[in-house]
């Protein structure tokens, strides 16, 4: 494999007690060298897809608050209500937080959803990446339900050279999402090529980037030194000679094709860069590095030809006995609002808002009543989304939540009619798309009577 190290340290946890440690990798060789070669290998024995449609998944784990962000409630009383106050959008009668501004200048590009209302109130990003519940996975197939990536890339294979499915999660729940097991019944050939490791003590297996951090992806120099000294390790070592063409493939990808590319942040201009902002990749107390430049790598990849993105940003699970609810929102706010603005105005700058859809959600909401930590705990009842580009109906809210934020009583929505969404988007007819399990037995995508959000496609 080829890692590229982050250059944080240290480890915590959510309020589940799990510790959470990793680093960033580029993970071509993944799962003992398999998944990017056989990618190739399916690609070479039946087709490629033309499509250039392309989903980035932004999971924000720990359980985002949607009263403090999108669904404020000003009139509620204190302890509901929180320390936040809403402001005005550029789409009359939509408000959200006031630590958005930037956002809220371009509502009109987004949609927001307040009323998703069938999460497991699990910190884990099952739902999120798949779609279903820890429930159905009980009556899954041999070898369990693929992630949402691992179905387009088996329905619509890869193209420009690029792995169709590509993971930018780190560990941050009960499961680490990221590695080819997540192809589920359709196998690991179709399981994300990861970027990140989910054990940052294991010793690489082939050839690592040594040094090359986070903050150095920006140095072209840097950038190209490692990948010069990788190139010339694997062939001093022979390692390019005794592999077979596809191996061979993969490593040109990964060392000196698209994916090397789309990494290299010094292919920006300062502009680009300074709009993004700054990664902040120490570990702090809750062991979530802010890795705000990641969006803009997403947004290389889907353009160098990647079809499916997933990535998660920092960490929102602050209900313990810190009472850090409030305090991090004013940290964590603006940086998602610099980084998720940056994202979708370079959407509409590159011309891509018609091509590239992108989902913004986390695993469940935050109680309506404030605890006596002044924080808000867990709450499964309701939570939100952001829907931005596919050629999406955009500058609107779609739910709506009662006085308190406590219950969905407009248009409920459920996780699947997202990727239902999403699936329509790529081009996918969900009526017609199987694909068959070790078994022979075929399955649909999504559960059957799920349709694609009215509001959002027409």
């Amino acid at each position: 494999m080829i890692n590229l190290f982050g250059t944080a340290t240290g480890k915590s946890a959510f309020c589940d007690g799990l510790s959470r440690r990793a680093f960033i990798k580029v993970g071509g060789m993944a799962a003992g060298g398999l998944a990017l070669p056989n990618l190739l290998k399916l690609e070479a024995a039946s087709r490629s897809g033309s499509s250039p449609k392309s989903v980035i998944n932004i999971f924000l784990p720990g359980g985002p608050s949607h009263l403090d962000m999108f669904d404020l409630k000003p009139d509620a009383p204190k302890e509901v209500r929180g320390e936040f106050k809403p402001i005005s959008t550029n789409v009359p009668g939509i408000q959200i937080c006031e630590l958005f501004p930037r956002l809220a200048r371009m509502a009109d590009k987004f949609t927001i959803i307040r009323s998703i209302c069938d999460s497991e109130g699990l910190h884990d990003g099952y739902q999120c990446m798949t779609g279903r519940t820890r429930r159905e996975a009980a009556s899954a197939p041999a070898g369990g339900w693929p992630s949402f990536g691992a179905w387009i890339s088996k329905v619509q294979g890869s193209q420009n050279g690029m792995p169709a499915n590509v993971s930018m999660v780190y560990p941050t729940g009960h499961r680490f999402w990221g590695e080819p097991g997540d192809g589920g019944f359709i196998g690991v050939e179709h399981g994300p090529i990861s970027l990140v490791d989910k054990d940052p003590n294991a010793k690489a297996r082939d050839m690592s980037l040594g040094s090359m951090t986070l903050d150095r992806l920006a140095d072209r120099e840097s950038l190209r030194q490692a990948f010069d000294n990788f190139q010339r390790t694997a062939d001093h070592t022979g390692q390019m000679r005794g592999m077979d063409s596809f191996h061979q493939q993969a490593l040109s990808i990964l060392s000196g094709g698209g994916l090397s590319q789309a990494l290299d942040l010094s292919r920006e201009s300062p502009a680009i860069l300074d709009r993004y902002g700054v990664n902040d990749p120490r570990y702090q107390r809750d062991g979530a590095p802010k890795m705000i430049r990641n969006f803009l790598i997403a947004r290389r990849l889907v353009e160098a030809g990647v079809r499916v993105v997933s990535l998660n940003y920092s960490r929102w699970d602050w209900h313990g006995g810190d009472g850090l609810n409030f305090p991090r929102s004013r940290e964590e706010f603006p940086l998602l609002d610099q980084g998720l603005s940056a994202l979708i105005t370079d959407l509409y700058e590159r011309g891509l808002h018609q091509d590239v859809s992108v989902v913004v959600w986390g695993e469940f909401g935050r109680t309506p009543r404030i605890n006596n930590m002044n924080s808000r705990d867990h709450w499964p009842n309701t939570s939100f989304a952001l829907m931005i580009g596919g050629g999406m109906k955009s500058g609107q809210v779609i739910g709506a939540t009662d006085r308190i934020g406590g219950e969905v009583i407009a248009r409920p929505v459920q996780f699947q009619e997202v990727f239902a969404t999403l699936y329509h988007n790529l081009g996918i007819d969900l009526k017609s798309a199987t694909v068959n399990d070790p078994q022979g037995r075929p399955h649909f995508l999504i559960d059957p009577g799920i349709q694609p959000i009215r509001e959002l496609i027409g």
